[in-house]
């Protein structure tokens, strides 16, 4: 950690978080309380620090390299802030790589930065509590976190303590990417076996009496916020037109497909679409279907709101009960 003099006004702190991801390293800068969340800085960089895990089981040396150029980048932009706490985070590729002490020791080592690496349960968990927060329907929701190496599937209703139902599945943008799609563009084969091993790893994963509980489903991260930017071909991207864009099942199938049939260079050139996120975004698009379809949901709400809040959260409420 890296404490800074803080600001304690109104009885907020105010804390970066640095979330180390599969497919990207994202920092978070916001005064918080145990109710509410106000941000001061966000940034999100592709790094693909899952890049090889799936078949490797372990992070590469210049993925690794890379992930530490960004947190050194997002060091100096945080540090002129003076947040009382830095919060880091690692998820899916750093959970299953078989080297991952060795990247949080490297992070200790260079940065003085400690670092937490989630278990499934707990970045579900912290995801749900992130998304939901400030909801006032009651009805059962299903929030979706599509990840670069796993995809989290919460179910709870807004305002509860806890979900009633969290997975981590081993389903990712890089990992599915990696897996199942090799041509440029892929063909409908590889687009059918993608799909194919999401659904089993849903019907697997996820009990029928869950998918038939959720009434709505709210998506987080990368893949849903960048389908909501291409759908309003936003340029440049702006966050305020994207939280709270609903995506509908029939317009995201017809994204996939347009996509699909795009080679990776004209990919890159999609308006509202971050060129960093082209080689994965096919996948994303596939698994998000994939998870409407076995919830049998017509549509998504696309929210800012993720793990990061959810962590500030978590933080701010711990420190209520020590304070």
């Amino acid at each position: 950690m890296e404490p800074g003099s803080g600001n304690k006004a109104g009885g907020s702190a105010r804390v970066a978080v640095v979330d180390m991801g599969t497919n990207s390293t994202r920092l978070l800068v916001a005064d918080v309380n145990e109710t509410d969340v106000r941000e001061i800085e966000r940034r999100s960089t592709v790094t693909r620090l899952g890049r090889g895990v799936d078949t490797a089981g372990c992070l590469a040396a210049e993925a690794i390299e890379e992930v530490c150029a960004t947190v050194a980048d997002y060091i100096e932009i945080y540090r002129p802030l003076k947040p009382e706490h830095v919060i880091a985070i690692a998820t899916s590729a750093v959970r299953d790589a078989s080297n991952s002490s060795a990247f949080i020791a490297e992070l200790r080592e260079r940065f003085a930065l400690g670092a937490a690496v989630l278990a499934g349960a707990d970045e579900a968990r912290l995801t749900y509590s992130g998304a939901t927060h400030g909801r006032t329907e009651r009805d059962p929701t299903l929030v979706i976190d599509i990840g670069g190496g796993s995809t989290e599937l919460i179910v709870g209703a807004a305002g509860s303590d806890a979900p009633d139902f969290h997975v981590s599945l081993q389903a990712g943008v890089v990992r599915q990417t990696e897996r199942h799609l090799h041509e440029d563009p892929p063909p409908p084969r590889e687009l059918q076996r993608l799909a194919d091993d999401v659904r089993a790893t849903i019907d697997a994963g996820v009990p029928p009496e869950v998918r038939a509980s959720a009434r709505a489903a709210v998506g987080v991260a990368g893949t849903a916020t960048s389908l909501a930017a291409i759908d309003q071909e936003l340029e440049p991207y702006d966050p305020r037109r994207v939280h709270g864009y609903v995506l509908e099942l029939g317009e995201a199938e017809l994204l996939l497909a347009r996509l699909a049939q795009m080679p990776l260079a004209q990919r890159r050139e999609v308006r509202g679409l971050h060129p960093d996120r082209a080689p994965t975004i096919v996948a994303g698009a596939a698994i998000l279907l994939e998870v409407l379809r076995a919830f049998r949901l017509d549509r998504a709400e696309v929210s800012e709101h993720d793990l990061l809040h959810g962590v500030a959260l978590a933080h701010a409420q711990a420190r209520t009960v020590t304070d």
